[in-house]
């Protein structure tokens, strides 16, 4: 399931081409992504730490697992594809929120992303791919929170941006 290249988007996520993913990241040009967060029945969320091997964010830790569509690709659809490849997990995903940012970030790449974030819930315990992923962990959203602040050096920049949204939808989802 490689994902070689990556749909290239306007502010408003109007595609507008297509472009080899890590020149998008070298150039800095803004592109369609998605992030998912799994959830298990104790509130808990599953976290991967990227494969070593990657070459940005390597060894980092993230939310479930993300990536990129690819041209004309269902986003959510994609989505639930790559969180079986890459944690062997099936769920049923809810999309939270869509969110720009743009970050420098490690071998001089530039991540500038329009990024679709979904949440889902399971139970499984993962079957991790290890050409994405060497490691994973369930944490609660308070640990994470403290931890993000106390050792926010390992964790990816995208996660520490979509996360506190992720929790804010969660806490006003219950509340009403």
């Amino acid at each position: 399931m490689e994902r070689n290249k990556v749909v290239l988007v306007d502010s408003n996520d109007k595609a507008v081409g297509e472009m080899e993913k890590l020149m998008a990241h070298q150039q800095g040009v803004l592109h369609r992504a998605f992030s998912v967060f799994i959830f298990d029945d104790d509130q808990r969320l599953l976290l991967q730490q990227r494969a070593d091997h990657k070459y940005h964010g390597a060894g980092l830790w993230t939310n479930t697992c993300c990536s990129h569509p690819q041209w004309e690709e269902d986003v959510a659809l994609s989505a639930q594809e790559r969180l079986v490849y890459e944690m062997g997990i099936m769920s049923r995903l809810k999309f939270s929120h869509s969110f720009i940012y743009r970050a420098e970030v490690e071998n001089g790449l530039i991540e500038y992303e329009y990024d679709y974030v979904f949440v889902g819930y399971s139970n499984q315990t993962p079957i991790i791919n290890p050409s994405e992923v060497q490691d994973f962990k369930w944490m609660t959203i308070e640990e994470i929170l403290e931890d993000v602040v106390v050792n926010s050096e390992r964790y990816t920049y995208w996660f520490k941006v979509a996360f506190p949204m992720v929790v804010e939808d969660i806490r006003r989802a219950i509340s009403n």
